[in-house]
Formats: C-alpha cells, structure tokens, sequence
C-alpha cells in the first residue's frame, strides 16, 4: 500500500486553552499557553500504522507535517515537498494532497479536525482516491474519522472497499458564540472499517427530568465540571444560571467559579471533591475527546464522572468511546458507568 500522510501541525491548538477552535487564532492559543496536539497524535496512528500495516510505503509532506514524525516512527518516508512557510496553511495541505495523487497513493490520510477534512476532500474531489482521517482537531463532525489514533491502522490493514461519507463543517466564530450550524462541504470515499466514527448528530429527548434530578442531588463544597452540549445546559438552568453553551463552566455551592473555562482555569477552581458532568456527542457516543479537550487528563485524573444522556440519545449510539489523547487513561475509562436518563433513572452503557 502507498500511503499519503499529512499532519495539519496547528489543528486542535485551541481547544485546552478553551477557543473551541483554531482557525485565525493560532497566535492566541500560543499566547495561551497551547502546545501542538496534533504531532502527538499523528505519531500514535504512525507507531500502529508501522506495527500493523504490512509492506506500506509512506509518502508524505516536509515537517512539520509529517517527514520529522514518520521518520521517527521509524520510516523511510518519500517527503514529495516543503510547507511554503514558518507557518502552515490550508493551501500547504492541499498541495501536498495533490503531490501525492501524482504519486499514485492508494489512501490519503491525514490529522487534524473538520477543516483539514474539507481541504483534503476538495483535491480529491473526482478521484477515486480515498481519504481516512486522525481526529486532531476541536470540532470533529465528519464521518471520514477513525476512532481514534490507533484505530486508522485497523482500517488500514483490514479495508476491502470504500464508500461515500460526508464532510461537516462549522463557523468557529458562530461556535464560539454558541450556534452550531454544521454545513456539509463535501463527500467523500473512505475505507470501510468498524472503527470509523458517525457524523454527530442532534440528540433528542426530554432533557428537563434529568436536569431536575441531578440539581436535587447536588452535594454541599462539590465542585461541578459542567461540559457543553445541551443536555448540560439544562443542568446549569437547573443549578440556577445561564452557562456557556458549548463552553466548559465550574459551580460550585451556587457560585459560578469559572465560565467557558480553559484548562488551566478548571485546573485552578477544584477543590477537594470534584465531579465532571458530560453528555454523550450524539451519533458518536463520545463523552471525551470530542468538542471538550478543556477536560484534559490532569482534568479528569483528579475528578469523578458523572454522565447524563436522554434514552433516545443512549438508543441511538448504542455505546460510549473515549478519546482523551492519554491511552493509558483511555483504558483505565472504559468498562461500564451507569448513566442518569431521568429524574431517578439511570442505565448502564459500556465505554469502548
């Protein structure tokens, strides 16, 4: 197999420092405090490509966005270019693309979020050439993703053919504002494998009797890390104030200690007990990894966790996945939780 291997370098900078994006806020993440998330993640999918794709031949883009990382994964790769700059862009991504369908590359895979996807998916418009995606970025609608890192070299090694998927994108600054308005930017053929996620979809469901019952059982110097989504902007209604929708809050003793907090500020307001609250992204089943990078691992090592869903949202993903860019937390995660579906209802789902 010739694989074409391309690392978005910035994707998912802004997601800890709570930006909920990275799109023309790079030099505001870094001013932050961000560090690169994709480079990490796209050595995970490398070191498994390596271990469990035989005789593939890499091909690939100059580093940062992919020769440095494949050659430390061990690879001889083919580099076919050079970012244009210091700083990469969408136009760097879709060159090197394009250098590796003149290449003849069987697969285009690539790390980074929602907009990478769309780039790649514009050159490949018209081929036959599939795409399979690294999730990297903040945002990840699209269908064209594997799991999680290691999963790409699954799909890889086990794919006998490919089928059309969409590409979702959204306005970060809409986003950021709290709309989600996902638009489809393209189609896109992907290998077929079990371990490629769903597009999100809306969830539904009667929302109220869970937020009622989780604010009558709140606990006196608890503190409440209260993830996006809707389902847990009902809980924040419920605790009494109007909450970042898509953001990450902090409550505590019914005082809002942090709003659309990043990491380092959830970091700073836990106290000696803490709980984390999520939702399950519908269509996914992701209740970390997906949309809230703020609950980092040193977030969720020091909480419990509490997770709330609608049935019907629970019916239709059927189980919950992790995501958390720490594979060994990953697994300490995974197993069964229960889940609140109610006032004083709750069901079991196993976290894959």
């Amino acid at each position: 197999m010739r694989l074409g291997f391309v690392v978005n370098p910035i994707a998912g900078m802004g997601g800890r420092v709570g930006l909920k994006g990275t799109d023309g806020k790079v030099e505001e993440a870094r001013a932050r405090g961000a560090t690169p998330r994709s480079p990490d993640r796209a050595r995970r999918a490398l070191d498994a490509i390596a271990e469990r794709v035989p005789d593939v031949t890499l091909v690939t883009w100059g580093a940062p966005m992919g020769a440095d990382l494949a050659r430390e994964a061990g690879f001889d790769p083919e580099v076919l270019g050079e970012p244009a700059g210091e700083e990469t862009t969408a136009e760097d991504t879709r060159a090197a693309v394009d250098a590796f369908l003149d290449a003849g590359v069987d697969v285009v895979s690539f790390v980074g979020g929602d907009g990478t996807a769309a780039d790649v998916a514009e050159v490949l418009e018209g081929t036959d050439t599939p795409m399979l995606g690294i999730p990297g970025g903040v945002k990840v609608y699209s269908s064209v993703f594997a799991v999680s890192p290691e999963d790409v070299a699954d799909v890889l090694a086990s794919f006998e053919r490919t089928e059309l998927r969409e590409v979702m994108d959204i306005d970060e600054d809409e986003y950021r504002e709290g709309s989600v308005n996902p638009e489809l930017r393209a189609v896109a053929r992907v290998p077929v494998g079990e371990d490629l996620q769903s597009s999100k979809q809306t969830g539904s469901g009667n929302v109220e009797a869970v937020a009622e019952g989780f604010a009558e059982e709140v606990d006196p110097g608890v503190t409440y890390v209260l993830g996006p989504g809707s389902t847990v902007g009902a809980i924040k209604e419920a605790l009494g104030f109007e909450g970042s929708p898509l953001g990450v809050d902090v409550w505590r003793d019914g005082e809002v200690l942090a709003r659309d907090a990043s990491e380092a500020e959830i970091l700073d307001a836990l106290g000696d007990r803490n709980v984390i609250v999520v939702s399950p992204i519908g269509g996914q089943g992701f209740i970390f990894g997906r949309g809230n990078p703020q609950l980092s691992p040193a977030v969720i090592r020091q909480c419990d966790i509490e997770v709330v869903a609608s049935r019907a949202k629970l019916d239709d993903i059927g189980t919950l996945r992790v995501d958390t860019d720490d594979p060994n937390l990953d697994a300490d995660l995974r197993g069964w939780t229960r889940v609140r579906v109610g006032r004083f209802e709750s069901r079991l789902m196993e976290i894959e």
